[in-house]
């Protein structure tokens, strides 16, 4: 019963403070400095025999999103009948300015921000990200070349591992980059799609960021060339909605649980929203690292 109350008390927050706006053939969010949480929570019946992996897709959301949202859910076989969280609500990452694109490598997700008209609006996509020591860096970029059909030029260090790759894979199905490519100014590192969906929502390239086939085509249009790209790690984000505060904690191996009452603390300070805040409800959500936005006012 609470986790349905919890559900529906998210749904309504949100359904009444954004609009969804069709841009690029994707859903795109509107927001405000004091509302910043965008998407809404919702449920969904298995059918078909599907697996978490195939119904994240469905619902543009990484394979780790469904699976900490549902962690009592078999993945693999979660079993016709059963009712999914479909995690599609975010706390905007906490960045110095809410511009061109921004990724979270905590959340593996991308946030594309830009402006129509007067409203600021974000579109969001799920993301795979580098594996560990072959970690996606952090820090300020810029989009220096789009490229579509890429050429894969195999890396040494790849080949040394994969003797059999030739020194360059051209596009096709056999190209891990995908139809589109967007190139940072770290040269070294591309957005770009996978010939892999399953990777999506996991550690799994050399440090290059994945999106779905059919969501590299959605971003490559939105970007210009130029855009500035942010790459930040926010294990714990917070914000507010209709004058209500939310927590998102995503697991991250390297803290512990009073490292993340500390960040959010900090936050929570920072964005004036302590005051009001129910300490049992931070703790329980800090405990639980679902992934998604969940309110702690008191």
């Amino acid at each position: 019963m609470k986790n349905r109350l919890f559900l529906t008390a998210i749904f309504g927050f949100n359904f009444l403070a954004f609009w969804i706006i069709p841009s690029a053939d994707s859903a795109s969010y509107i927001y405000t400095k004091n509302n910043t949480v965008v998407g809404s929570l919702k449920t969904y019946t298995v059918k078909n025999d599907a697996s978490l992996i195939e119904i994240a897709r469905k619902f543009k959301l990484g394979y780790n999103e469904i699976a900490d949202a549902n962690p009592d859910i078999d993945p693999f076989v979660p079993g016709n009948g059963t009712l999914v969280t479909i995690p599609s609500s975010w706390i905007l990452p906490d960045v110095k300015s809410h511009e061109g694109i921004v990724i979270n490598l905590s959340e593996m997700r991308l946030y594309y921000f830009f402006r129509r008209a007067s409203s600021k609006l974000v579109v969001t996509f799920p993301v795979g990200i580098g594996s560990e020591g072959n970690d996606t860096p952090t820090g300020e970029f810029k989009i220096v070349e789009k490229i579509v059909k890429p050429s894969w030029s195999v890396p040494e260090s790849i080949r040394k591992e994969k003797p059999n790759l030739p020194a360059v894979v051209p596009p096709g199905p056999n190209n891990p980059l995908g139809s589109h490519a967007l190139r940072l100014s770290l040269r070294s590192y591309l957005i770009h799609g996978t010939n892999r969906p399953w990777a999506v929502g996991r550690r799994a390239s050399h440090g290059c960021i994945r999106l779905f086939p059919e969501d590299i085509p959605k971003l490559y249009k939105l970007t210009p060339n130029g855009s500035k790209v942010t790459i930040v790690k926010q294990p714990v984000k917070v914000g507010a909605i209709s004058n209500k505060v939310f927590i998102e904690v995503h697991k991250d191996d390297y803290h512990q649980n009073e490292k993340y009452s500390k960040m959010a603390v900090k936050l929570l300070k920072r964005k004036n929203l302590l005051e009001g805040v129910n300490t049992e409800k931070l703790h329980a959500a800090i405990k639980e690292k679902k992934g998604v936005p969940v309110e702690i006012s008191d």
